[in-house]
């Protein structure tokens, strides 16, 4: 399988104007909020390191096609970089860059010894047959090689990647490097070194932090409704979660559409029909259950809106017509900058992505220390770190948005500000050097 590579320059990575250039509009507020030194700002506004290549696969019908692909290394100042790898048709360099760039400070809010990193390849995984996903995700390791590794850049899975494509690239490592080392890639079945209590994570990380603000939000499980955007794995665990606690799951959404009962929905007999049907519409809830579009889940009136899809969902045209007044962000950046004023101007409290789905790579975290150690831990204790550290990170950002008088996203990018800068300045700054 051959590949084709370039670098991309600092200077490359800056052009155009997108979705990376206003996730970096976190960073200049935070860095003004906590009147962070010029040098931290100056290191943060760019990737470390980004390679692009080409991947070129033979198909199962003997053509060759050719997938891009690219991995981004934020920033490893507090650790190696660590960051999933996502196979959809949308993806790009703009995109892998913001994602690398958001696990960055998702690593610091969850006080994990990581930076930020992601890759993705740009493909439509459902025209793939299994072999053909196999070569794809053998080839992306071949080619990103030499550039991750389990003291410098951690994968794990993302978007339309999962436990076996993961078990694929750690054999294809082993390969290349000569020994199995699975600390280089995390995400793995239990049976190759996996962690029990991975599956869940990111969905119970979220479920964590809504259940340690319920107080402080006025919410009550047994009265609280809750619309679901996305039913993959977050959005079908935090369903799960949350209904089991109470909760009444009204709406549920996925590609094929969405279904809104106002009387509840089960999040399992949904999955179950979507499993059988290939897709949640038409699912029975325990009411009046109707079809309607995802645009309108997001508009309805209920107490939580949990947007775990794609990035961009709540936008500066729709922001005014959400009537939550809570939004959990278990999908990263779905909302953007634009609406997120609208919202918070008009009082909802916004979950921020950096802590809401940050259980995903803390437990992932627990994978690295696991593999490294050759001891395993039953879930219960995983369970129990994962929560320890929920409730811990979640309450410091509470408490940064009373005391600062800051939404929650301000706060969290603060939190994790404080950390990434003590990290940059212990090597030195301009005052250190002008002694």
């Amino acid at each position: 399988m051959a590949t084709k590579k370039t670098e991309e320059t600092p200077e490359q990575v800056a052009q155009p104007a997108g979705m990376f250039e206003t996730a970096r509009e976190n960073l200049r507020i935070a860095c003004e909020k906590l009147n962070i030194h010029p040098d931290v700002y100056e290191e943060l506004q760019f990737p470390r390191e980004t390679l692009a290549v080409t991947l070129l696969i033979r198909m199962d019908d003997g053509r060759r096609r050719a997938f891009k692909a690219w991995r981004c290394r934020y920033n490893d100042r507090r650790g190696p970089t660590k960051g999933g790898v996502r196979f959809h048709p949308n993806v790009s360099l703009d995109e892998v860059e913001t994602l690398s760039f958001w696990m960055t400070f998702k690593c610091a809010v969850a006080n994990l010894p990581f930076g930020g990193g992601k890759g993705g390849v740009c493909v439509d995984t459902k025209t793939l047959s299994p072999t053909e996903l196999e070569r794809l995700s053998r080839a992306y390791i071949e080619a990103f090689a030499s550039f991750i590794g389990p003291d410098r850049d951690i994968m794990a899975p993302d978007m339309y990647t999962n436990g076996i494509v993961m078990a694929w690239m750690s054999d294809e490592y082993a390969s290349i490097t000569g020994a199995p080392l699975p600390m280089a890639i995390t995400g793995k079945p239990i049976a190759f070194g996996g962690t029990t209590g991975r599956t869940d994570a990111t969905a119970r990380g979220g479920y964590l932090a809504l259940r340690h603000l319920e107080s402080s939000l006025g919410l009550e499980p047994d009265k609280a409704t809750v619309a679901i955007q996305g039913f993959g794995n977050v959005g079908y665990h935090c369903a799960k979660l949350l209904h089991a606690d109470g909760y009444k799951i009204v709406a549920i959404s996925d590609s094929s559409g969405a279904i809104h009962d106002p009387d509840g929905l089960d999040p399992l007999a949904v999955m179950e029909h979507k499993h059988s049907n290939h897709g949640v519409t038409g699912a029975k809830g325990h009411g009046k259950t109707r079809k309607i579009s995802n645009e309108e889940l997001l508009e309805l009136d209920c107490d939580v809106l949990v947007p775990a899809a794609l990035e961009r969902q709540i936008t500066e045209e729709n922001a005014g017509r959400i009537r939550a007044p809570i939004i959990l962000e278990m999908a990263n950046g779905p909302i953007t900058p634009e609406a997120d004023a609208i919202l918070t101007e008009a009082g909802c409290v916004i979950i921020p992505d950096i802590l809401a789905n940050s259980g995903g790579v803390t437990v992932s975290h627990l994978e690295w220390v696991q593999n490294r150690s050759g001891f395993y831990w039953d879930g219960s204790r995983v369970r129990d770190h994962l929560k320890t550290t929920m409730t811990t990170e979640t309450q410091a950002v509470w408490a940064l948005h009373n005391e600062m008088d800051l939404s929650m996203r301000e706060a969290a990018y603060v939190h994790g500000l404080r950390r990434i800068a003590e990290a940059v300045e212990a090597r030195g700054t301009q005052a250190y050097f002008e002694q």
